[in-house]
């Protein structure tokens, strides 16, 4: 029997018994909403960013309201200048899947108007449970069919709060949510969420955006042991390390408030508080939403760190999909994960073909794919504090596509630029994007560097390494421009050079207010031709020393595929130092290097 499922089981009439009290317990509703905007068109200005909620899943929609799920939280924003909305799935008829929610809800955001009729631009985001998944599918643009996906750009998200959103799925889905194509979705390891955890480059980084997470242990341990859920989703799908560490706060609270189902039906203590529903502004949940919202740092200290939580400290849970040398799926008869130090666990599978489990001894280890002749065995690294989705293959896998200049987050490219491919198994491989044939600037088993066509258009492009040894395509998200400039040393000193006299800029060689500097970098994008130069259609700002630097000419360099310059002019004022350079280019900046200047 799967693990997990024989402690759940007898539970299963006791929980059809109780579900006809949803209405009047899971579902309490409460008359205080005179601070939530009724009218999406009508939003006032307030001096800070407009917050949109999301609720998770509702069993009785009708039912459903914003004080349901969160309380007095439209209040406590109210109190700091913050206007809230409310994006109620349940308005959305049917209970459809949570990539037509996700649809909605970009729909919902194009929507959103001041008062004086201007568009919102740009919105901050406070999700509950399932509304995480419905945040996550619009920004991966998550489509009904597998593994299709169509990224909206701009995003319109500039900070997201997910509370108890089950990242990695929930054991009792099916059991607390019934059937339907919600609760499929909900469950560990289903192929949604397998998609969700692996779209863009076999990860999930968000897009980018601001984010921190709300995690709770007020479960009794039924959904799975003791100190580890909320009482529905285990810690470790709740927590935001597959996005970044630091970023998850753990309360001790239940999913739902009392009285509701799970505390009926003992996954939850009574007179349990909720999670994600505020009641005053004092509240722990409260005060990590506002922090964070408003740009303090007080949300840091509120709660436990999830890289510190027990169990979760030396624990990991995985999703696990695997695919042969040619990169066709397989449907394994058994995973095993073996890791350095531990016993050895034997996977669930959710379906024919997605494995996975929970609380796997972090740190080094081995995961085995038995599927007839096509088994095999690959090393791997567990990450403590959270879940993370594994796409694992013999033959050429591509684990990380950079701008070869520097290691950017989000994980973004952009046309014309120098990539590095980092992965295995890649010996004299050839690669393409979207069917075009990429140089090979160097290649070696564990890195290759490349340039991204010219032609790579916005959106996913689909890179492809091949050699003797097989095949692997992995999504890349290709933007407009993402500027990283190149270090001439560990010390990251950028790679410039005087333009009157060629020398390379140093400490023996400062630069003095007034010189033009040349600047070597990756990531323009797309150029256009003009006095027999390429200039980079989209036109970077760069800043030394946070004063700017007037840009003369900024573009593809000459003779060098793929490599990038800009000319721009020392300001005044600088005095000595080693001046931080930024180069930004529509809506990402470059990490910064540095230049010697006096």
């Amino acid at each position: 029997m799967p693990e997990g499922r024989a402690r759940i089981g007898p539970l299963v009439a006791r929980l059809n018994r109780v579900k006809r009290l949803l209405t009047a317990t899971l579902l309490l509703t409460c008359a205080a909403q005179a601070q939530l905007v009724s009218n999406p068109s009508a939003v006032p200005r307030t001096g800070r960013t407009p917050v949109v909620f999301l609720n998770g899943f509702e069993t009785n929609c009708p039912g459903a309201s914003f004080a349901h799920a969160f309380g007095t939280a439209d209040q406590v924003l109210q109190a700091n200048g913050i206007a809230s909305v409310f994006f109620n799935n349940c308005a959305i008829p049917g209970a459809p899947s949570i990539e037509k929610l996700g649809a909605a809800f970009g729909t919902f955001l194009a929507s959103l108007t001041y008062e004086d009729g201007q568009s919102i631009a740009i919105v901050d985001a406070v999700s509950y449970s399932m509304g995480g998944l419905i945040l996550r599918s619009y920004l991966s643009g998550k489509q009904e069919a597998q593994s299709t996906f169509a990224p909206p750009f701009p995003t319109r998200i500039r900070k997201a709060v997910f509370i108890a959103t089950p990242n990695f799925g929930t054991p009792v889905a099916g059991l607390a949510f019934g059937s339907g194509v919600q609760a499929d979705e909900l469950s560990s390891g289903s192929n949604f969420l397998m998609d969700l955890n692996t779209w863009n480059q076999n990860h999930d980084d968000l897009r980018g955006i601001d984010a921190i997470a709300i995690a709770g242990t007020g479960g009794t341990g039924l959904a799975s042991r003791p100190g580890f859920d909320d009482g529905l989703v285990p810690l470790s799908s709740g927590s935001l390390r597959f996005y970044l560490p630091g970023r998850t706060r753990v309360l001790p609270l239940c999913h739902v408030a009392s009285p509701g189902l799970l505390t009926l039906t003992g996954f939850c203590a009574p007179n349990s508080k909720g999670i994600a529903r505020v009641t005053t502004a004092g509240d722990d949940n409260a005060r990590i939403i506002v922090s964070f919202l408003t740009g303090s740092a007080e949300w840091q200290l509120i709660g436990t760190s999830a890289e510190q939580a027990p169990l979760l400290q030396t624990g990991s849970g995985i999703l696990v999909r695997a695919r042969n040398a040619t990169d066709v799926r397989i449907d394994p008869s058994s995973v095993v994960a073996t890791p350095a130090s531990g016993p050895a666990k034997t996977l669930n599978m959710s379906n024919s073909e997605i494995a996975y489990t929970d609380l796997i001894t972090a740190g080094a280890g081995t995961i085995t794919v038995s599927a007839g002749a096509q088994g095999f065995t690959q090393s791997y690294d567990f990450q403590a504090g959270g879940a993370q989705a594994l796409v694992i293959k013999p033959g050429p896998a591509v684990k990380a596509v950079v701008p070869a200049a520097a290691v950017v987050f989000p994980l973004v490219v952009a046309p014309r630029m120098i990539v590095s491919l980092y992965g295995s198994g890649m010996e004299q491989a050839s690669v393409t994007v979207n069917g075009t044939a990429a140089p090979v600037l160097y290649g070696s088993g564990l890195q290759i560097n490349t340039v991204l066509p010219a032609d790579t258009g916005i959106g996913l492009a689909r890179l492809n390494v091949r050699n003797a040894g097989g095949s692997q395509s992995i999504n890349v998200l290709t933007e407009p421009a993402f500027p990283a400039v190149f270090s001439l040393n560990p010390n990251g000193d950028a790679a410039a050079l005087n333009a009157l006299t060629s020398v390379i800029v140093s400490r023996s060689n400062p630069l003095r207010a007034g010189d033009y500097v040349e600047l070597f970098l990756t990531g323009l994008g797309t150029t256009l031709s003009r006095d027999a130069f390429d200039w980079a259609l989209l036109q970077p700002v760069v800043t030394v020393g946070g004063i700017e630097c007037p840009v003369t000419f900024a573009g593809a360099a000459p003779g060098f595929n793929g490599l990038d310059q800009i000319n721009c002019r020392i300001p005044a004022g600088l005095g000595l130092q080693d001046a931080a350079v930024i180069v930004r280019s529509g809506e990402r900046s470059s990490p910064a290097t540095k230049l010697a200047v006096q």
